[in-house]
């Protein structure tokens, strides 16, 4: 599933072109990429055409385009949506579930493409509600963000590349948790935005054991932690994020290549980048958890 760095650059690339766009008309092509829209596909274009697109705004692994009539469009990529940007006349792209048919700012044609290969993805229009400490909704430089998010997100916290992430307060709130601290990381409702990559990523820089109870980390060594893994996030969205396959692109249908920089996650069998003992996966949580059982041991 895309996290931050994925989801960004997808934000990044709308921004360019879509804010203050105009939809003229949409095209459904699988009402299963509607399946959060729970009035339906008719409601849907209805309530769409003839919308401007406000801005193009991010929190952790959301996304959301806010509309002219203080709603917005709020897209879930799931395991492998894409968002892609077309000129009116591109050839057609494989499994386009939505075609969103905009006018730009600047006077052109543009379709928003929604492909989903799998289909756990959607595209919905949602109520915006206040958010709960009264900053902006999320993250978009390029347009002002009044504070307000979707209803289906206002749980997710902020993310650890938000000007008002309190990396102090969440740490305090780590400290008192005994779970394992990569379960933690990935608690949406704490920090958002760190999926299974970049936990395992994280964790091996801070040189933790994913299985490590939260509790028993010093909070100095949290402070650590927290400051490697928005690292990795911002190094991450500088090179596009992680694909592994055709699943994740960018608007333009290019990979990121992070994945040059991995030193934990997919690395098993291999060496350790710093001791050179062999990196280990091991089974947790219906997924897996990439260490170093050399550099990561885990403390009793």
């Amino acid at each position: 599933m895309p996290e931050l760095p994925e989801v960004e650059t997808v934000r990044a690339g709308l921004a360019t072109r879509l804010i203050g766009a105009l939809v003229h008309e949409v095209s459904i092509n699988d009402q299963r990429s509607l399946k959060r829209h729970l009035l339906g596909p008719k409601h849907f274009v209805d309530e769409l055409v003839g919308q401007q697109l406000q801005a193009v705004v991010r929190r952790g692994k959301f996304l959301w385009l806010p509309l002219s009539d203080s709603r917005a469009l709020v897209g879930h990529l799931g395991m492998s949506g894409q968002m892609l940007l077309r000129s009116s006349g591109h050839p057609e792209d494989k499994q386009t579930r939505i075609v969103i048919h905009t006018k730009t700012s600047q006077g052109d044609q543009l379709e928003l493409r929604f492909v989903d290969q799998r289909i756990f993805g959607s595209l919905a229009i949602e109520d915006l509600v206040p958010t709960s400490d009264g900053g902006p909704g999320g993250f978009s430089p390029e347009a002002a963000v009044d504070a307000s998010i979707p209803a289906p997100v206002a749980h997710i916290s902020r993310d650890l590349l938000d000007p008002l992430f309190d990396d102090k307060a969440v740490v305090a709130k780590i400290k008192q948790r005994s779970a394992g601290i990569k379960k933690i990381l990935l608690d949406q409702n704490l920090l958002s935005g760190i999926g299974n990559i970049y936990a395992d990523e994280s964790l091996w820089r801070a040189k933790i054991h994913y299985d490590q109870p939260a509790g028993s980390i010093s909070g100095p060594k949290l402070l650590e932690l927290v400051a490697i893994a928005k690292d990795v996030l911002q190094k991450s969205v500088i090179q596009g994020g992680t694909s592994f396959d055709e699943q994740y692109k960018n608007v333009n249908g290019k990979a990121g290549y992070f994945e040059q920089e991995l030193n934990a996650y997919g690395q098993q069998g291999k060496p350790c980048q710093r001791c050179g003992v062999e990196i280990k996966r091991e089974a947790w949580a219906n997924r897996g958890s990439h260490f170093c059982p050399n550099c990561q041991k885990l403390k009793r």
